[in-house]
């Protein structure tokens, strides 16, 4: 077992940041000594002598100017007693480590801005006899290294692809970040094999203009310093099998985020009808599970954003990972995104998304492994940048009572402009400071009485939505995954949307209102919510009494 001593130097007092590190260094094995506040070069060398620990870690967190000389009377010593051989560390202030790094004593400075997390994994490259931090280069390992702590992603995509790359480079070299999502324009979506069919004057709208597999491969290169980020990106609308394999190929896609129902007609991202796109779909989830790639099934938030009541979206949400598994895939990234609607409350938030965890975790089994990503819902940020950041932090606080694995932070700005470099690091920072306050303790949220309440009626109305998907396909062998039945129940509006009003491929007649908080079902004639059973009966039986006028 390796020792850490440590402690404050000079007539320094302040001894948080030292204690945080040895309880840090407790919990990855190590044995450690605390020597106190205010320790005389003199003791400390005296007591390193004596013990002879493998890590020493001196703090100092007063005047910069105040800092040199103490740090020349340990240079002095280390050199006269012969102690080099001891991994010497320095924790402080921004200003006072900007002194530390004059001298050529230290393996490693902390001056905060990396986080907790720099700290754990400087500790764990110690403690494997690997004198630099170590970082996995897949999700799921880089999760089990890490959980209880959840990694942090972010997507990145300004419109300038130079610009891109060097936000990329400073990303990784902060190391704030575990996962760059690279978020492609809507042309290199649908036309990167086609770019002559591509409407030029929207290059750069919604994303970076990436045109080549060398243009991911340089975002890849940009990458490979500070903690070695995993990339990730949106995948394709057209030529979705091509796509996925030029993103292995060049950015060693970390896992696939594939729509069960949508990027088609149905919401104008692609030429494909939603028939061709469910099978399209299905057989993508199929290709990445035969390579072991992770998938996400972003299915279940496109539903809410257009305003679907709350059922749908936990319906949908099963559904999306069902397919996943029918299709192959081991290690499922269930995404929860929180605030959409807008409107609702976060206890009503808070009880929709356990509905769905309770749902798709059903599913695991030693051949399905969920992991949670949750993220705040964009539609939720106001235009005013101050607003915005206690969205974000509200957000992720909320957020943080699932457990989850992966933290999606969104910049506060995005409701304003497109986020840099400079908006995700202060954005990164506002939830690494959440997170850690979180990872304290927090009060179990789920046991509030209305939160189990509306959970439970969550399930049950899902699992009646679910029930009926069945009964408009009697001859289907599995309906949950059929794309014929999946469509027709679209068509018929089992499965639809307010914001699908108009869509010749959608029925588009469900009204939804929020109440108290939670969205539902609703009828404006009536005025009162409807339940699942006298929603979906409905439409099956109008149905029927068609197919009855047909024949």
């Amino acid at each position: 077992m390796k020792k850490i001593m440590a402690a404050a130097i000079g007539n320094c007092v302040h001894v948080a940041g030292v204690m945080n590190f040895l309880k840090y260094a407790e919990n990855e094995g190590y044995a450690t000594e605390f020597l106190g506040p205010a320790v005389s070069i003199e003791n400390l060398i005296k007591r390193v002598m004596e013990e002879k620990p493998d890590i020493v870690g001196v703090s100092y967190r007063l005047t910069p100017s105040a800092a040199g000389p103490l740090l020349d009377k340990l240079k002095e010593n280390i050199s006269r007693y012969n102690l080099n051989d001891i991994e010497w560390l320095f924790g402080g202030t921004e200003p006072v480590c900007e002194v530390a790094k004059k001298y050529d004593l230290f393996s490693e400075i902390f001056d905060g801005s990396y986080g907790d997390d720099h700290t754990v994994d400087f500790l764990r490259g110690f403690k494997n006899n690997v004198l630099k931090e170590t970082y996995e280069s897949n999700i799921i390992d880089r999760i089990n290294s890490k959980y209880p702590r959840p990694l942090l992603r972010h997507h990145l995509g300004l419109p300038s692809l130079g610009d891109t790359i060097e936000s990329v480079k400073k990303i990784a070299e902060s190391k704030i970040l575990d996962v760059i999502s690279i978020a492609p324009d809507q042309n290199a979506q649908e036309h990167f094999f086609d770019m002559e069919k591509a409407d030029h004057s929207l290059d750069g709208a919604g994303g970076a203009p990436v045109r080549y597999p060398d243009d991911f491969r340089k975002i890849y290169e940009a990458s490979r310093r500070g903690n070695y980020p995993i990339l990730r990106c949106y995948s394709g609308t057209n030529n979705v099998f091509k796509f996925a394999s030029m993103l292995k190929e060049t950015i060693n896609n970390g896992w696939a985020a594939i729509p069960l129902c949508w990027y088609n007609v149905l919401d104008g991202r692609g030429p494909r009808d939603v028939v061709s796109s469910i099978r399209e779909s299905q057989k993508l989830m199929r290709w990445h599970a035969k390579r072991n790639i992770p998938v996400e099934v972003n299915e279940a938030h496109h539903w809410s954003l257009r305003d679907a009541h709350d059922t749908i979206g936990v319906a949908t949400a099963f559904l999306a990972a069902y397919n996943a598994k029918r299709m192959g895939v081991k290690n499922y990234i269930a995404q929860y995104m929180l605030n959409v609607p807008p409107s609702i409350s976060p206890k009503m938030d808070l009880a929709k998304m356990l509905a769905k965890i309770e749902l798709i975790e059903s599913l695991q089994d030693s051949n399905f492994k969920v992991y949670r990503q949750v993220r705040p819902g964009l539609a939720s940020f106001p235009t005013d940048l101050y607003a915005a950041k206690g969205q974000l932090a509200s957000s992720v606080y909320l957020g943080m009572a699932l457990k989850p694995h992966i933290v999606h932070v969104v910049a506060y700005c995005e409701a304003h402009h497109a986020a840099g470099f400079d908006e995700i690091n202060e954005s990164c920072r506002i939830a690494k400071g959440v997170i850690k306050n979180c990872m304290m303790g927090l009060p179990d949220m789920s046991s509030d009485m209305n939160v189990g309440d509306r959970k439970n009626e969550l399930i049950k109305e899902a699992e009646y939505l679910l029930e009926s998907i069945y009964r408009i396909s009697p001859n289907s062998q599995d309906p949950w995954s059929d794309p014929e039945v999946l469509a027709e129940a679209i068509k018929l509006g089992i499965l639809d949307a307010p914001h699908l009003k108009g869509n010749a491929y959608a029925k588009g007649t469900l009204e939804t209102k929020v109440i108290d908080g939670a969205c539902f079902a609703y009828d404006s004639i009536e005025k009162r919510v409807l339940t699942e059973k006298e929603r979906v009966d409905k439409i099956l039986r109008v149905q029927k009494e068609d197919e009855a006028l047909i024949v």
